[in-house]
């Protein structure tokens, strides 16, 4: 489904919002004293295990005057022992929000992995740089917001 209206594009993005304000601030974060450089030795290259489909779009030209980017959120099912492969959040921001199971972040500027849990929103900005790893027994069903340039 591809949101076509105002209404549709002001519900979604005020719902994105109130998930973020309802979530604690240390929910899906670096442990605190772990912040530093990570290089990612080792990461993930490749998806595994893992469906990314569109659940819906806003052109932010059109809404915004913020031409050549789109505001869209997807779906995210990563099966146990599946990957999301490692990718940069440079001029890229989003908001995930883990809906069931949990997941293991591996995060360029955290020196340990980070563990989310159904309700924790991570905030992905700023470059940072990462990859994702079901290491439980059940599906893990993300929900990811982003800005993405077209």
């Amino acid at each position: 489904m591809f949101i076509r209206s105002n209404r549709q594009a002001l519900t979604l993005i005020a719902t994105i919002a109130a998930l973020g304000a309802a979530t604690p601030a240390v929910a899906g974060d670096c442990p605190a004293g772990k912040a530093g450089t990570n290089p990612l030795t080792g990461a993930a290259t490749a998806p595994k295990g893992v469906t990314d489909d569109v659940v819906g779009s806003i052109d932010l030209g059109s809404e915004l005057k913020f031409d050549g980017h789109d505001l869209r959120t997807r779906r995210l099912v990563v099966q146990p022992g599946g990957v999301v492969p490692l990718h940069s959040h440079k001029g890229r921001p989003a908001l995930i929000l883990t809906a069931r199971g949990a997941i293991t972040e591996y995060r360029s500027s955290c020196t340990v992995p980070i563990q989310h849990k159904a309700g924790d929103v991570s905030r992905e900005a700023d470059g940072i740089s990462h990859w994702w790893k079901n290491n439980g027994k059940v599906p893990a069903v993300l929900y990811s917001s982003d800005v993405k340039p077209r």
